[in-house]
C-alpha cells in the first residue's frame, strides 16, 4: 500500500520508454506493464505513463492493461485535450498530471502555462475531480502557476525540474532555491508538491531534501541505467538516494 505519510518521499517510476524501445520494433516486446510491475516490486510507489496524442511510446491498450495489473496508483500524463479528457474519465486512474505537450517535441519541454491556459483547464479540472480522478499539473516552480494552480483547485503540482538538471553551479543552486520556494508556497496554500524531469543519482539528492515534496516522478533515467544494471537495481539505488537525502 502506498504511504503517504509526511515523511515518506514517495518515487513514481515513469515506464513510457519501456513502450519506447517497444515500438522501434514493432511487437509486445519489452512489455511495459511488465516493467511496471517489476517497479513496483523493487519498491516503487506508482507508476506513471504519459499517452500522447501520437501514442509515440505508450498505446491505449497499455492504459488498460496498466488499470487491470496494477496494486499500486497510476498516475495518467495527459494534455489538456478533448480526447485525453475523455480517455481519463473512462479509465479513472488514480491521478491525472496535464503537462504542455508538442508533435514536435523528443520529451516534455517545460511546465504547462496553467495561468494562460486557465479557461481551458478549469472544466478538465472540475470533471477529473468529480469522477475521482486526483489532478495534477505539470508547472514550473513560479508563482503566477502556483496562484493559477490554486485559481483551478488542483490538488497537486509536480514541478519541472528540468531546468535544474541541465545547469550547473550557482545557476543551479539558484533553481533549486526556487523549487524549494515554489514547494513551499504550494504546500502552504494545501496543494501538495511534487517533482520531475531529469532527475538522476548524481542530481536526485537536493530536491528529494526538499521537505514539502512529497513525491518525484522518474523515468527515462531509469530506463537508461536498467540497461547496464537491470530495472530492480536502478530503482533501488534511486529510492537509497531519495532516503539518505531525506
Amino acid at each position: 500500500m502506498t504511504d503517504y505519510s509526511p515523511a515518506r518521499l514517495r518515487l513514481g517510476v515513469n515506464i513510457d520508454h519501456v513502450a519506447t524501445i517497444r515500438n522501434a520494433r514493432g511487437g509486445d516486446h519489452p512489455d511495459p506493464v511488465k516493467a511496471a510491475l517489476l517497479a513496483v516490486e523493487a519498491g516503487a510507489d506508482g507508476i506513471t505513463a504519459h499517452l500522447r496524442e501520437d501514442r509515440r511510446h505508450i498505446r491505449d491498450e497499455d492504459i488498460a492493461s496498466l488499470m487491470a495489473a496494477l496494486t499500486v496508483p497510476l498516475n495518467l500524463e495527459m494534455a489538456a485535450t478533448s480526447e485525453m479528457l475523455e480517455i481519463a474519465l473512462r479509465h479513472k486512474p488514480h491521478a491525472a498530471c496535464i503537462v504542455p505537450e508538442k508533435r514536435e517535441e523528443r520529451t516534455t519541454e517545460g511546465g504547462l502555462d496553467a495561468a494562460r491556459a486557465f479557461d481551458v483547464l478549469a472544466p478538465m479540472v472540475k470533471a477529473l475531480g468529480d469522477a475521482g480522478v486526483r489532478v495534477s499539473l505539470f508547472i514550473e516552480p513560479d508563482v503566477a502557476q502556483i496562484d493559477a494552480a490554486i485559481r483551478l483547485g488542483a490538488p497537486v503540482v509536480e514541478f519541472h525540474t528540468g531546468s535544474y538538471a541541465h545547469l550547473a553551479g550557482q545557476a543551479r543552486a539558484d533553481e533549486l532555491r526556487r523549487i524549494s520556494d515554489a514547494a513551499a508556497l504550494a504546500a502552504r496554500n494545501g496543494i501538495e508538491p511534487h517533482a520531475g524531469h531529469g532527475l538522476t543519482f548524481d542530481n536526485v539528492g537536493p530536491v528529494a531534501a526538499i521537505p514539502q515534496i512529497r513525491e518525484l516522478n522518474i523515468g527515462h533515467f531509469l530506463v537508461g541505467e536498467a540497461i547496464f544494471t537491470g530495472l530492480a537495481d536502478a530503482i533501488q539505488t534511486m529510492r537509497a538516494h531519495m532516503d539518505a537525502a531525506r
